[in-house]
């Protein structure tokens, strides 16, 4: 039976229930539960969300207990050693994550227009839109198909130009309370800003009181809404890349590297192999392009599976680097 990890704890044990348990490495445990792999990939939605839940559940139950550092969604591993393994791999990273998490949790905001069809209107009111409509409507010819497009055009960049400036107050008013914050993708153009912010534990009711008087501030423009508190999902989530040596193989002889390498040589190579396949210098070469992406996704995974100041490219020693272990992007 493989083992699903939810994340990881400082300590070597956790109170949860039969399904749920720890396995310990040195003073740090990974949380887990005996499952069969699945491949997230090929999962429905309705399938994923249910998966999502139970994920999300069980770390923020262990949450309420002791400090945790998630797992992204879908971690496996295929039996209890190779979760010790994870755990050696990552075990500076995550040290130097938890005293950054203690204490502390996430809480995400997020913004919308009250009225999103009265924003619009507003929009429509910039002197900018306005002087284009009467320009247009003094035209004899008549107002054509691209001309409603233009003025689309502008009252959209109104609108976006005022969102952004509600977007900084919000933020600025929010950050000074806050260790860090990071802002989302908007969902829909309904949106003003969504975004996270990791504080204080104990710092949650100031927060709570800047955004209520925010609230204050934009009733009946803007709607909030707090989620939280939660585990640092936006900041510190780990995820676990297990590499193949066939790719890092073909990435050293792709930049024409030895079996031993330090990070300067692989970015020198690199450079070398750029800049003799850029598409800019070699025009109308056949494949150059194609040469020039393989480059660069060589340097890449080069980079990432290279995590000290030189690497080992042969068989024997990628065995021992197999499992890279960082904070999600």
């Amino acid at each position: 039976m493989a083992k699903y990890i939810y994340g990881i704890i400082n300590s070597k044990k956790i109170a949860a229930g039969e399904e749920i348990h720890a396995i310990p490495y040195q003073d740090i445990s990974a949380v887990v539960s005996d499952s069969e792999i699945i491949d997230y990939r090929y999962l429905s939605k309705e399938a994923l969300a249910r998966q999502l839940i139970k994920h999300q559940q069980v770390i923020e139950e262990i949450m309420r207990g002791t400090t945790i550092i998630p797992m992204r969604l879908g971690t496996f591993a295929v039996d209890e050693a190779e979760v010790k393994d994870i755990l050696e791999k990552g075990y500076s990273l995550i040290k130097e994550i938890f005293p950054k998490v203690k204490d502390k949790i996430e809480i995400d905001v997020c913004v919308t227009w009250c009225d999103f069809g009265t924003s619009i209107k507003e929009a429509g009111e910039e002197r900018e839109v306005k002087e284009a409509k009467e320009k247009l409507l003094a035209n004899p010819k008549g107002i054509t198909v691209e001309d409603q497009i233009k003025v689309g055009t502008l009252i959209k960049k109104a609108l976006d130009k005022k969102r952004e400036e509600y977007a900084q107050e919000i933020q600025g008013s929010l950050k000074d309370i806050s260790q860090e914050f990071k802002r989302h993708e908007l969902m829909d153009d309904k949106m003003i800003i969504n975004i996270a912010f990791l504080i204080e534990r104990s710092r949650q009711e100031d927060f709570d009181k800047r955004v209520e008087g925010l609230d204050v501030k934009f009733a009946r423009k803007l709607n909030f809404r707090c989620v939280g508190p939660l585990p640092p999902y936006s900041f510190y989530t780990l995820e676990v890349r297990k590499m193949e040596f066939e790719e890092i193989d073909w990435a050293r002889k792709r930049l024409g590297l030895s079996d031993l390498a330090s990070k300067d040589e692989i970015r020198k190579a690199y450079h070398r192999s750029a800049a003799s396949a850029h598409p800019d210098v070699n025009l109308d070469a056949p494949g150059i392009e194609e040469e020039f992406d393989e480059a660069n996704m060589a340097y890449l995974i080069l980079l990432e599976y290279c995590q000290n100041d030189s690497c080992s490219f042969t068989e024997e020693d990628f065995q021992k680097n197999a499992i890279l272990v960082k904070v999600r992007e």
